[in-house]
């Protein structure tokens, strides 16, 4: 079971000239800094434990019997690396690129980028892949950025449309290639382990920049390779 989220566009015709690359349509603050201000008030390490404390005994279980004695310590190292997102900069992972290529002006694609993220909602994981293209002017980025940017992105909490969005609007304002392509696919544990309990349907969420969003035979291109023999 398969959903597909996926914005509906008339085909242009071919021969149409295609408009300027628009700005990104996100806020740039959210990729251009982290997340966590240096002076932003935060509960401390004790408290945040307490309130785990509190969460156990929320649901039926007694905090001082022996297997749960560090399980406080535990959950709150758990959150410091499954969130460690906030304090990661987007902008400083794309900050170094490359003009060595040889007037290369085709997209670069990078696909099946592993990911595990958590539902904003219901704070359950999600997971799969991200596969990223975009289309240089000049100079690129190195390949594995793409990767760490869409961890930076994946370890803070989330919905996948706005993961989508958020990758997109980075490598779109840092980078200016003349577009960006994003398609990424996720089963959601808040959807297959509780709710509906539907184990194995996929979410798919795509966004399109400039030449992706306005050529379709770009954007067919990019789901080709996505889609590929090889995969």
């Amino acid at each position: 079971m398969d959903a597909l989220i996926k914005p509906i566009r008339p085909n242009k015709p071919s021969d149409a000239k295609l408009p300027e690359a628009r700005p990104a349509e996100l806020d740039p603050s959210e990729f251009m800094a982290a997340a966590v201000k240096p002076d932003q008030p935060r509960p401390s390490r004790a408290e945040a434990e307490v309130a785990v404390q509190t969460l156990l005994s929320y649901i039926g279980e007694n905090p001082s019997r022996e297997g749960l004695l560090d399980t406080p310590r535990r959950v709150v190292e758990a959150f410091d690396e499954l969130y460690q997102g906030y304090h990661q900069c987007p902008a400083e992972v794309l900050d170094r690129t490359f003009g060595e290529t040889a007037g290369y002006d085709d997209f670069v694609l990078v696909r099946d980028i592993e990911f595990t993220s958590q539902c904003e909602h219901h704070m359950m994981p999600f997971y799969g892949k991200a596969h990223i293209a975009y289309t240089p002017v000049e100079r690129v980025v190195g390949l594995s950025k793409l990767a760490r940017l869409t961890d930076i992105f994946a370890r803070r909490l989330q919905t996948q449309e706005h993961l989508t969005a958020q990758i997109a609007a980075a490598i779109d304002e840092i980078l200016k290639p003349r577009g960006v392509a994003v398609l990424i696919e996720a089963e959601h544990t808040c959807m297959s382990v509780r709710g509906v309990a539907k184990h194995g349907a996929i979410t798919f969420t795509s966004r399109f920049t400039g030449m992706f969003r306005d050529n379709p035979a770009e954007q067919q291109r990019f789901l080709s390779m996505v889609r590929g023999p090889q995969r």
